[in-house]
Protein backbone atom coordinates (compact mmCIF):
# COMPACT_ATOMS: atom_id res chain seq x y z
CA UNK A 1 0.00 0.00 0.00
CA UNK A 2 1.60 3.16 -1.20
CA UNK A 3 -0.89 5.59 0.77
CA UNK A 4 -3.14 5.44 3.75
CA UNK A 5 -6.54 3.53 3.12
CA UNK A 6 -9.01 6.89 2.29
CA UNK A 7 -11.87 6.38 4.54
CA UNK A 8 -14.87 8.29 4.65
CA UNK A 9 -17.76 6.55 2.63
CA UNK A 10 -20.52 5.26 4.79
CA UNK A 11 -21.71 2.41 2.26
CA UNK A 12 -20.38 -0.16 0.27
CA UNK A 13 -18.04 1.81 -2.36
CA UNK A 14 -18.95 0.52 -5.91
CA UNK A 15 -16.16 2.15 -8.46
CA UNK A 16 -13.43 3.75 -8.41
CA UNK A 17 -11.48 6.06 -10.91
CA UNK A 18 -8.22 7.98 -11.41
CA UNK A 19 -7.78 10.91 -13.26
CA UNK A 20 -5.37 11.16 -16.58
CA UNK A 21 -2.83 13.12 -15.13
CA UNK A 22 -3.31 10.44 -11.80
CA UNK A 23 -3.43 13.09 -8.99
CA UNK A 24 -7.08 11.94 -8.19
CA UNK A 25 -8.96 9.24 -7.53
CA UNK A 26 -12.77 9.10 -7.25
CA UNK A 27 -15.11 7.40 -5.85
CA UNK A 28 -18.78 6.44 -5.77
CA UNK A 29 -20.93 4.60 -3.09
CA UNK A 30 -24.19 3.04 -1.83
CA UNK A 31 -23.83 6.36 0.42
CA UNK A 32 -25.61 7.74 -2.50
CA UNK A 33 -22.28 10.10 -3.10
CA UNK A 34 -18.89 10.94 -4.75
CA UNK A 35 -15.87 11.79 -3.25
CA UNK A 36 -13.10 12.93 -4.93
CA UNK A 37 -9.55 12.02 -3.06
CA UNK A 38 -5.88 13.62 -3.31
CA UNK A 39 -3.82 10.36 -4.41
CA UNK A 40 -0.76 11.24 -2.66
CA UNK A 41 -2.30 12.16 0.65
CA UNK A 42 -5.58 10.45 0.56
CA UNK A 43 -7.49 13.53 1.75
CA UNK A 44 -10.78 14.85 0.01
CA UNK A 45 -10.32 17.50 -2.29
CA UNK A 46 -13.62 19.08 -2.03
CA UNK A 47 -17.26 18.41 -0.31
CA UNK A 48 -18.83 15.05 -1.40
CA UNK A 49 -20.65 15.50 -4.71
CA UNK A 50 -24.49 15.09 -3.84
CA UNK A 51 -27.66 15.09 -5.96
CA UNK A 52 -27.95 11.49 -6.33
CA UNK A 53 -30.74 9.82 -4.45
CA UNK A 54 -29.89 5.85 -4.74
CA UNK A 55 -26.40 4.03 -4.93
CA UNK A 56 -24.06 5.63 -7.44
CA UNK A 57 -23.10 2.53 -9.26
CA UNK A 58 -20.59 3.66 -12.28
CA UNK A 59 -17.98 6.87 -12.10
CA UNK A 60 -15.33 7.61 -14.73
CA UNK A 61 -13.59 10.91 -15.52
CA UNK A 62 -13.88 12.57 -18.94
CA UNK A 63 -10.65 12.29 -21.06
CA UNK A 64 -8.78 16.36 -19.96
CA UNK A 65 -10.21 15.71 -16.29
CA UNK A 66 -12.62 18.54 -16.35
CA UNK A 67 -15.88 16.76 -15.72
CA UNK A 68 -16.93 13.13 -13.87
CA UNK A 69 -20.14 11.19 -14.73
CA UNK A 70 -21.82 9.18 -12.70
CA UNK A 71 -24.37 6.72 -12.98
CA UNK A 72 -26.88 5.53 -10.32
CA UNK A 73 -29.74 3.03 -9.30
CA UNK A 74 -32.13 5.92 -9.37
CA UNK A 75 -32.12 5.67 -13.44
CA UNK A 76 -30.30 9.09 -13.99
CA UNK A 77 -26.61 9.45 -15.65
CA UNK A 78 -25.42 13.06 -14.14
CA UNK A 79 -21.87 15.29 -15.21
CA UNK A 80 -20.29 17.23 -12.86
CA UNK A 81 -17.53 20.10 -12.88
CA UNK A 82 -14.19 18.20 -11.13
CA UNK A 83 -13.09 21.65 -9.57
CA UNK A 84 -16.74 22.80 -8.55
CA UNK A 85 -18.62 19.75 -7.69
CA UNK A 86 -21.39 21.06 -9.50
CA UNK A 87 -23.37 19.48 -12.01
CA UNK A 88 -22.65 21.03 -15.95
CA UNK A 89 -25.97 20.01 -16.79
CA UNK A 90 -29.72 18.64 -16.12
CA UNK A 91 -29.48 15.16 -14.91
CA UNK A 92 -29.78 12.65 -18.13
CA UNK A 93 -33.02 10.83 -17.15
CA UNK A 94 -34.36 8.67 -20.34
CA UNK A 95 -33.29 5.07 -18.65
CA UNK A 96 -36.63 3.59 -17.27
CA UNK A 97 -34.55 1.39 -14.74
CA UNK A 98 -31.24 1.82 -12.89
CA UNK A 99 -27.54 2.64 -14.92
CA UNK A 100 -25.19 -0.21 -13.90
CA UNK A 101 -22.04 1.48 -16.28
CA UNK A 102 -20.84 4.64 -17.98
CA UNK A 103 -17.86 5.90 -19.99
CA UNK A 104 -16.49 8.95 -21.79
CA UNK A 105 -15.81 8.82 -25.54
CA UNK A 106 -11.79 9.50 -25.68
CA UNK A 107 -12.85 13.31 -27.43
CA UNK A 108 -14.85 13.81 -24.23
CA UNK A 109 -18.06 14.56 -26.05
CA UNK A 110 -20.49 11.71 -25.61
CA UNK A 111 -21.26 9.64 -22.46
CA UNK A 112 -22.31 5.91 -23.34
CA UNK A 113 -24.84 4.46 -20.37
CA UNK A 114 -25.58 0.55 -20.48
CA UNK A 115 -28.57 0.35 -17.89
CA UNK A 116 -30.82 -2.75 -16.32
CA UNK A 117 -33.60 -1.58 -18.93
CA UNK A 118 -31.57 -3.83 -21.24
CA UNK A 119 -30.48 -1.03 -23.66
CA UNK A 120 -27.20 1.60 -24.21
CA UNK A 121 -27.50 5.02 -24.83
CA UNK A 122 -25.31 7.76 -26.19
CA UNK A 123 -25.46 11.47 -24.86
CA UNK A 124 -24.34 14.92 -25.59
CA UNK A 125 -21.73 15.13 -22.44
CA UNK A 126 -22.32 18.91 -22.73
CA UNK A 127 -26.21 19.28 -22.95
CA UNK A 128 -27.73 15.88 -21.84
CA UNK A 129 -29.38 15.49 -25.02
CA UNK A 130 -29.69 11.36 -26.34
CA UNK A 131 -27.71 11.54 -29.33
CA UNK A 132 -27.84 7.31 -30.60
CA UNK A 133 -30.12 4.71 -28.80
CA UNK A 134 -31.45 2.87 -27.06
CA UNK A 135 -29.45 0.43 -28.55
CA UNK A 136 -31.81 -2.95 -28.46
CA UNK A 137 -31.06 -6.74 -28.34
CA UNK A 138 -29.54 -7.55 -24.94
CA UNK A 139 -32.15 -9.51 -22.99
CA UNK A 140 -31.27 -8.80 -19.61
CA UNK A 141 -29.44 -6.05 -17.59
CA UNK A 142 -26.47 -4.22 -19.11
CA UNK A 143 -24.07 -4.40 -16.53
CA UNK A 144 -20.95 -2.84 -18.54
CA UNK A 145 -20.01 -0.76 -21.43
CA UNK A 146 -16.97 0.85 -23.25
CA UNK A 147 -15.78 2.66 -26.12
CA UNK A 148 -12.84 1.83 -28.38
CA UNK A 149 -10.28 3.98 -28.29
CA UNK A 150 -10.84 5.46 -31.67
CA UNK A 151 -14.51 6.06 -30.64
CA UNK A 152 -16.12 4.21 -33.26
CA UNK A 153 -17.50 1.11 -31.28
CA UNK A 154 -18.77 0.29 -27.91
CA UNK A 155 -19.09 -2.57 -26.34
CA UNK A 156 -21.23 -4.18 -23.89
CA UNK A 157 -21.96 -7.28 -21.76
CA UNK A 158 -24.51 -8.37 -20.21
CA UNK A 159 -26.78 -10.21 -17.62
CA UNK A 160 -27.96 -12.36 -20.55
CA UNK A 161 -24.07 -13.84 -20.42
CA UNK A 162 -23.65 -12.39 -24.08
CA UNK A 163 -21.09 -9.46 -25.52
CA UNK A 164 -22.22 -7.20 -27.93
CA UNK A 165 -20.15 -4.80 -30.30
CA UNK A 166 -21.92 -1.43 -31.35
CA UNK A 167 -21.41 1.08 -34.00
CA UNK A 168 -21.38 4.33 -31.93
CA UNK A 169 -23.07 6.07 -34.71
CA UNK A 170 -25.65 3.57 -35.74
CA UNK A 171 -26.33 1.04 -33.11
CA UNK A 172 -25.84 -1.51 -35.73
CA UNK A 173 -24.23 -4.69 -34.50
CA UNK A 174 -20.46 -5.10 -35.53
CA UNK A 175 -20.83 -8.59 -35.67
CA UNK A 176 -22.82 -11.30 -34.38
CA UNK A 177 -22.64 -11.73 -30.38
CA UNK A 178 -19.77 -13.16 -28.59
CA UNK A 179 -20.78 -16.12 -26.65
CA UNK A 180 -19.63 -18.66 -24.21
CA UNK A 181 -19.91 -17.52 -20.75
CA UNK A 182 -22.13 -19.21 -18.88
CA UNK A 183 -23.02 -16.49 -16.38
CA UNK A 184 -23.98 -12.63 -16.41
CA UNK A 185 -21.03 -10.55 -18.03
CA UNK A 186 -19.83 -8.38 -15.16
CA UNK A 187 -16.96 -6.04 -17.26
CA UNK A 188 -15.85 -5.72 -20.37
CA UNK A 189 -12.98 -2.94 -21.87
CA UNK A 190 -10.79 -2.88 -25.11
CA UNK A 191 -7.49 -3.51 -25.69
CA UNK A 192 -4.91 -0.11 -26.26
CA UNK A 193 -5.28 -0.61 -30.34
CA UNK A 194 -8.71 -1.76 -29.95
CA UNK A 195 -8.16 -4.82 -31.74
CA UNK A 196 -9.74 -7.15 -28.97
CA UNK A 197 -12.01 -7.27 -26.40
CA UNK A 198 -11.85 -8.57 -22.47
CA UNK A 199 -14.65 -9.59 -20.49
CA UNK A 200 -15.16 -11.13 -17.07
CA UNK A 201 -18.23 -13.16 -15.28
CA UNK A 202 -19.67 -14.35 -12.79
CA UNK A 203 -19.05 -18.05 -14.35
CA UNK A 204 -15.15 -16.90 -13.13
CA UNK A 205 -13.83 -17.12 -16.12
CA UNK A 206 -12.23 -13.97 -18.39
Amino acid sequence: IVARPFTGHIGWVRSVAFSPDGKYIVSSSDDKTIWLWNTETGRLVAEPFTGHTSTVKSIAFSPDGRRIVSGSDDKTIRVWDTETGQLVTEPFTEHTHSVNSVAFSPDGKRVVSGSSDNTIRIWDAETGRLVAGPFTGHTDWVRSVAFSPNGKYIASGSDDRTIRIWDAETGQLVAEPFTGHTYSVNSVAFSPDGRHVVSGSSDRII
